[in-house]
Formats: structure tokens, sequence, C-alpha cells
């Protein structure tokens, strides 16, 4: 029995020890690198927390494709969760400091995240008009709500794999003439 457990303990050490190492996506980490817009496009982001979008749907709108659609009240609402953990690429930088990530393929299917001051830079979600409840945030080219837990949705990044995006520089020597 004891000749068990060392190799058993070595063994999830070396399990937990191969996998990713999430760490949140700050704005030290951006600056730190100096990451430009089309090298972000080639780093994979993960969603730390889960994302619930709600809308309501008024008559004679069309059938909703990505999303649920739910009878509430005599209410139809269309939700859109996006859990913990979904990959998401760069699609673009809206200004300095923000990101547009899309976790799904089409048109304006994207969610734009920034630096939260009292997060340590961590790129938290983005909205407007948020309060103890909720927020507001546009998906899709639509005002959905959320409720204020996803305001603690950040991005995460894979650093083993972070580290091996690199940067292509060269450095011009200059001509001269010859005699």
């Amino acid at each position: 029995m004891k000749n068990l457990i060392l190799p058993a303990i070595l063994s999830v050490l070396f399990i937990t020890s191969c996998g990713p190492t999430y760490k949140p996506f700050t704005s030290a980490l951006q600056n730190d690198n100096r990451w430009s817009e089309e090298e972000l496009k080639h780093i994979q982001f993960y969603l730390s927390n889960d994302i619930v979008l709600r809308r309501n749907l008024s008559r004679g709108e069309s059938v909703i494709e990505g999303g649920k659609i739910r009878i509430k009240e005599g209410q139809r609402i269309e939700e859109i969760v996006i859990r913990e953990g979904t990959p998401g690429v760069l699609v673009f930088m809206p200004k300095e400091e923000r990101l547009a990530i899309s976790f799904e393929n089409g048109k304006d299917k994207f969610l734009v995240f920034g630096p939260h001051p009292k997060w340590n830079g961590r790129y938290m979600l983005l909205g407007s008009e948020w309060d103890k409840y909720a927020g507001k945030v546009t998906y899709q080219g639509k005002t959905y709500s959320t409720s204020s837990k996803s305001a603690y949705a950040g991005l995460l990044v894979d650093l083993d794999k972070v580290s091996q995006v690199t940067r292509k520089r060269h450095t011009v020597a200059g001509r001269k003439v010859r005699s």
C-alpha cells in the first residue's frame, strides 16, 4: 500500500502541472509585452465566469439563431449564455485598452472588455448603466441586460501559450555606396 501512495501523488502532480495555466489578462501583462492589435489576435482568450445576456422580444421579431427563447410571465425573452472557460478571439480594438472579444462566429457577435482599476487592471466585461443588480451590454447590435454577476467576468489567457507568441522584428542596418 505504501509503495502505491508516492507514485499516485507524483502522477497527480505531473498531470496538474501539465495543464493550462490560466491567468487573468491584465493591463500590466499587456503593457509589459507591448502586443500590437495584430499580435493580440493570435492569443487565445478564455472567459473567467458565465455571462448571461437577456432581452425582451417584441412581437413579430424573427426566430433567434443562437440564443434560447423563453416565455416568462407572458413575455418572450431571448437568452444568450456564454459559459466560463469558453474560448474567444480578439476581433478588433475599438480604442486603446478596449478589446472586442468574440466567442462565436457571426457579425457583431462580440463583447467589449477593458481593464478594471479595482481589480488590479484585469480585463473585465464592460457595459453601460451598471447598478448593483444589472447592466446593459451591446451584442450583435442589440442591447441586452445582464446581471451584476456578469460584471465579474474577465478574460483569462494560458500563459504558457501566450509566451509562445513571438514578435518578428527586423532592424535595418542601412546601405553604403559601392566604389
